[in-house]
């Protein structure tokens, strides 16, 4: 399995110490030599200034490929414009282009700025205006909450295909049916970009339960019973948390799939842990042999 492919998102840091945790992760996983490293962009713009600094940062002193998110929320055309200008001039190649939940957070009722990109594929579009920026986007398989139908939501997927993005990220998923039963759905529908599952370990069960619930992801009976009474028990949660999430990619794996992107939640252990199991090992320095290549 060493032809595979990995991605890692992060999230600004809000403090000097998640800042530090955030930038020993990047180190950490940097070896591995991921396609890039993507970075999150708060409800509203709300984390403007700390997404652009950490992108930045990132790009100056790692050399890793970065893909910056960006959403229509809350923003002109011409504000987001800006954005995407700085970010060229940054170095910054590869936008993961997303409508973004309202400012009042997940769940509220969206509504677009009447001066700004209605969604996704707008954005797309304008960000290809701007520069030949590589364009990422988001794809639900369990449908986005606000889709009136599946098909809807197929038809908005290809919207942002057309508006020139080259792959999709999916919410994440801890159902591998749901996934292989989407992929079928829109390569039927004619979309043939790589359709890239989004993992994330579960660190925190109780709040993932909350994040699914307004994102409409579905978690299984399973998983409810084997985190069952773990609240006070960190330990066996972390170990339960990471022979789930193997087992979820080593079964991908084996059903062809060649890229996973994972939600890393600024946390190393688990990534670069699912990443080893995979056959993803640190590369080789120039003349050199690293010691655990696979």
């Amino acid at each position: 399995m060493s032809d595979l492919h990995v991605s890692f998102e992060f999230f600004p840091p809000k403090t000097p110490a998640m800042q530090e945790k955030l930038w020993t992760s990047v180190e950490k996983l940097a070896p591995l030599q991921p396609d890039f490293v993507s970075v999150t962009y708060g409800a509203g713009g709300s984390t403007r200034q700390r997404t652009h600094e950490t992108v930045e940062r990132i790009v100056r002193e790692s050399g890793l490929q970065v893909a910056a998110h960006l959403t229509c929320v809350a923003a002109t055309r011409a504000e987001v414009d800006e954005v995407l200008k700085s970010y060229w001039a940054a170095g910054v190649k590869h936008i993961v282009a997303l409508r973004g939940d309202p400012p009042g957070g997940a769940g509220d009722p969206y509504a677009a700025h009447p001066g700004g990109y209605a969604n996704a594929a707008e954005l797309a579009a304008g960000a290809k205006k701007i520069a030949p920026f590589e364009i990422s986007v988001g794809c639900y398989p369990e449908k986005h909450p606000d889709s009136p139908s599946f098909a809807a939501d197929i038809d908005m997927l290809k919207q942002k295909i057309d508006a020139g993005a080259t792959r999709a990220i999916t919410q994440f998923f801890y159902d591998n049916t749901v996934y292989l039963r989407y992929l079928e759905q829109v390569r039927k529908a004619g979309v043939e970009i790589p359709i890239v599952p989004g993992i994330m370990p579960i660190t925190n069960f109780t709040g993932l339960r909350k994040m699914a619930d307004v994102c409409g992801a579905t978690v299984p009976g399973r998983l409810v019973k084997l985190f069952q009474n773990l609240d006070d028990d960190p330990a066996t949660r972390q170990l339960i948390a990471a022979t789930v999430a193997a087992e979820q990619c080593l079964d991908l794996a084996e059903h062809g799939v060649k890229h996973f992107h994972f939600y890393t939640l600024n946390r190393d252990e688990l990534a670069y842990a699912l990443c080893h199991m995979l056959g993803v090992r640190p590369k080789a320095p120039a003349g050199g042999k690293a010691a655990d290549a696979a």
